[in-house]
């Protein structure tokens, strides 16, 4: 990959870092770009500045799918090393500790609805159209559209998506819990920063174990997801947040607390 991203790009302003893909014409996710999309990931986990995320693919398109034309070529064999690299740049979104926004314009199709998948709230355009096209070309979703996908919304309608292949609406993708909002087309990107900031301006180790705990115990029999839920709040109370925020709970009231991260 060349040292300076070709396709994708971490803006930072206000303690919102927006991961932008720009590969012309549909963003269509090939080696390098879903490359480029890791270590913009890996970037904004790292940085103090960064506190919230938003992924945003431009005013037109999100990410139309897969390059098909570079994967047609490939056996199941060499696809085996593929689909890892892939797997493993949308596990380094899905691990960003901190809030990830998915601002969706236009199509989220295939890898791009699957990339969409890997942040924790989707905000669709009014006109957007989503899907896991893949069974339609004799395959199926390979990063995460039958993992992420089921956890999301259940086997059923997971199933449906990933067995008939359709394209869904926002306003049904609402419906069904495969976005979190539907806002007008030119106000998608203006509403996940929104959303964003106010992350942004509470407090990054608490929403940093919140995050963990969710995601890490979706995967562990209860008990094990209350042992961990029961460590990772009790380790909290090490932090200088914590000491801020319960300080200002009681002189102040709920809400007031301005917290450094530390």
């Amino acid at each position: 990959m060349a040292s300076t991203p070709e396709f994708v790009t971490l803006q930072v302003e206000d303690g919102v870092g927006t991961v932008r893909l720009d590969r012309p014409k549909m963003n269509a996710i090939d080696e390098q770009l879903h490359r480029e999309v890791r270590a913009a990931a890996l970037e904004a986990a790292e940085r103090a500045d960064v506190r919230a995320v938003v992924l945003y693919g431009g005013e037109r398109v999100f990410a139309a799918g897969a390059d098909i034309k570079a994967m047609s070529q490939l056996t199941g064999s060499s696809m085996v090393a593929w689909g890892r690299e892939l797997q493993d740049s949308f596990r380094a979104v899905a691990r960003v500790p901190k809030p990830v926004i998915a601002a969706v314009t236009g199509y989220a199709l295939g890898g791009g609805y699957e990339l969409a998948l890997c942040a924790d709230f989707r905000v669709l355009g009014a006109s957007a159209k989503i899907g896991q096209p893949e069974i339609l070309l004799g395959v199926i979703p390979g990063a995460g559209g039958t993992q992420r996908l089921a956890r999301l919304v259940g086997p059923a309608k997971a199933k449906d998506l990933v067995f008939t292949g359709r394209h869904v609406a926002a306003e049904e993708a609402l419906e069904i819990g495969l976005a979190d909002a539907v806002v007008p087309d030119d106000e998608v990107y203006s509403t996940a920063v929104a959303m964003a900031k106010k992350f942004a301006a509470g407090p990054p180790l608490a929403l940093a174990a919140a995050k963990r705990a969710i995601d890490e115990g979706l995967d562990l029999p209860l008990d094990q997801g209350l042992d961990l839920e029961s460590r990772l709040f009790a380790e909290l109370f090490d932090t200088e947040d914590q000491k801020t925020g319960m300080s200002s709970f009681l002189e102040n009231g709920p809400g007031k607390a301005r917290f450094a991260g530390r």
